[in-house]
């Protein structure tokens, strides 16, 4: 099992940016795909997730400018980051758990296989 996190960069301030995951050698029907961060000197949080290939979630933080999606057929998953602020600085990672329920998706714990992450750096 391999995820592979791309897109991070350098952007300014109400830029947006757009985060690639892609994953192989899994099914993720009863599970969940999920994008973390962590910034310098702070934990790994949650940052929102695909639950059961539709339903989504996000942390309050980012509720209404940061979009999951993906795609089935190319196994892929998406964070699209609008309106970026400076706090959202961080690596971003990508995590997969096959067999996730929903009570546990935001806990990085409870996530089997990680990609490298990526990193996103918001600045003027």
């Amino acid at each position: 099992v391999q995820l592979q996190a791309s897109g991070g960069g350098l952007v300014q301030p109400g830029d947006s940016l757009r985060l690639s995951c892609q994953y192989s050698d899994m099914t993720l029907d009863r599970g969940a795909v999920a994008w973390f961060r962590q910034a310098t000197g702070e934990e790994r949080e949650f940052v929102g997730a695909i639950f059961r290939r539709s339903r989504t979630y996000y942390t309050d933080s980012v509720k209404g400018r940061f979009t999951v999606s993906g795609d089935r057929a190319k196994n892929t998953m998406w964070l699209q980051m609008n309106s970026l602020k400076p706090e959202d600085t961080a690596v971003y990672y990508c995590a997969a758990h096959p067999g996730a329920i929903l009570s546990t998706i935001t806990n990085s714990k409870s996530y089997t296989y990680w990609g490298q992450g990526t990193l996103v750096t918001v600045s003027s």
